[in-house]
């Protein structure tokens, strides 16, 4: 079995592809938001965080001999936890990235790069302009305390989950101000966002073309916003990387990985 780290939307092709390529695949998702991972019989889906001792204990009761790590770009904590519970487990770790590329230094958009959100946060209301947040609910309280000490207005697009808005409300974002929904968006509606909360600002991940970011620049281009990029953090100890999901499958099966011994059943 083959345990699949995921929750983007390059999960649901990798998973079929590992089932087509004769894998069996366990679909791990930190959250319960919807995801289509297709109804391949050789494909199940589990929910909820794992750390590496999670990892670990799934590893040896599954008797998994791979592990491959399609988690967001921004999930750290995700992609040391994989790690680390592969080199305890004594088995492959594959990660698939998404391309980067669309965040040139120069371009017709104006772009600020932030090193993390705190940082986004105050260059984004520093401009002067309605600002519209769209890297998700886990770090929203640097941007409220900026929109409260500078008075200048807020939107934030989540996932419609109940976590996702549950964080609104503890940070204090007005209920009408929160656009819930699942991207990628196009550029029809990001222009829509920007028009409804006439926003000037748009704070983005640095996410790739799979997570919409080319659409947020067009956009952000064609309304005459600033865009405040956060910048992709570095994964440490990468190990064996792939951009292409079929790439990273003809690899897997080359690797001399044999499934971990079940527990025996305690009499």
């Amino acid at each position: 079995m083959i345990l699949l780290i995921g929750g983007t939307s390059e999960t649901g092709p990798l998973a079929q592809g590992l089932a087509e390529a004769g894998y069996t695949v366990l679909v791990s998702q930190a959250t319960d938001v919807p995801l289509a991972i297709g109804r391949h019989p050789r494909i199940t889906r589990r929910t909820g965080r794992l750390d590496a001792e999670g990892l670990v204990a799934l590893g040896r009761e599954l008797g998994i001999r791979a592990i491959v790590d399609a988690a967001h770009p921004y999930a750290a904590a995700a992609h040391a936890a994989a790690r680390t519970a592969a080199e305890r487990l004594g088995i492959p770790c594959l990660l698939l990235c998404r391309p980067e590329g669309l965040l040139p230094e120069k371009s017709e958009t104006a772009i600020r790069f932030a090193a993390g959100h705190a940082e986004a946060a105050a260059l984004a209301f520093a401009d002067g302009r309605p600002v519209l947040l769209t890297t998700g609910s886990r770090n929203l309280a640097p941007y409220a305390a900026e929109a409260r000490r500078t008075g200048i207005p807020l939107a934030v697009r989540v996932l419609d989950s109940p976590a996702s808005l549950s964080a609104c409300r503890e940070a204090g974002i007005p209920e009408q101000r929160v656009i819930a929904g699942r991207g990628p968006f196009t550029v029809e509606e990001n222009l829509a966002a920007i028009r409804q909360f006439s926003i000037g600002v748009i704070v983005t991940k640095e996410s790739g073309r799979a997570g919409g970011l080319e659409a947020k620049l067009t956009a952000a281009r064609q309304a005459g916003c600033l865009t405040v990029a956060i910048r992709r953090p570095e994964i440490p100890g990468r190990g064996l990387t792939f951009h292409d999901p079929d790439v990273l499958i003809q690899v897997l099966k080359t690797l001399p990985s044999s499934p971990l011994p079940r527990p025996s059943p305690s009499r």
